[in-house]
């Protein structure tokens, strides 16, 4: 099956109408979370994960249940043949109210799967691409920087090497940014 046959047969819509729960969740760089994730899902097509129904299907999701915490983790099972995949892998990507931020880009760079670890680096490039100086202190972009380099570059270095390219271009232009350069 060709890519765009596998992006024709993909259907989305029961994520999309889930997802729609996130509209209501402000981003601190603006938009809402909602948009966010459509811009995790463009980061996956872009990188062609077209074979990939489950990582696509959980990318529309995958702040759910950390951002509205009372949401029925079972929501997501029975809305098609993929919903179980979906959930365990939505559920991998939760972090724990209990877990530091460290904790928990430790335990998914350790144990988590393939396809988490390709999340976590599509959603980290999306928040990269959207930090800014007007919402975020420099020393807190300095510590979502270094979270980058010892966490999530080192993820995305086990799954897809032109996602370390990006990644890395990205604190590039975040530190020269800081400098006023």
């Amino acid at each position: 099956m060709t890519d765009e046959n596998k992006l024709r047969s993909l259907i989305l819509a029961p994520y999309i109408v889930k997802a729609t729960a996130l509209i209501g969740n402000a981003r601190y760089v603006g938009g809402n979370q909602f948009r966010h994730a459509f811009a995790t899902l463009g980061i996956l097509l872009d990188y062609k994960y077209f074979s990939n129904p489950v990582l696509l299907k959980a990318s529309l999701v995958h702040d759910l249940f950390e951002d509205i915490p009372f949401t029925d983790k079972s929501i997501l099972l029975d809305l098609d043949s993929d919903g179980k995949a979906v959930t365990s892998l939505v559920l991998e990507l939760t972090k724990d109210k209990n877990e530091t931020k460290a904790t928990y880009l430790q335990r998914i760079l350790e144990k988590g799967t393939f396809d988490a670890k390709i999340l976590k680096a599509a959603d980290r490039i999306s928040n990269l691409t959207d930090i800014n100086r007007s919402i975020f202190t420099d020393n807190k972009i300095t510590q979502y920087l270094y979270e980058t380099e010892e966490y999530v570059i080192p993820m995305a270095q086990q799954v897809n090497p032109n996602m370390v390219i990006e990644l890395t271009d990205l604190i590039k232009k975040r530190r020269a940014m800081l400098i006023g350069v």
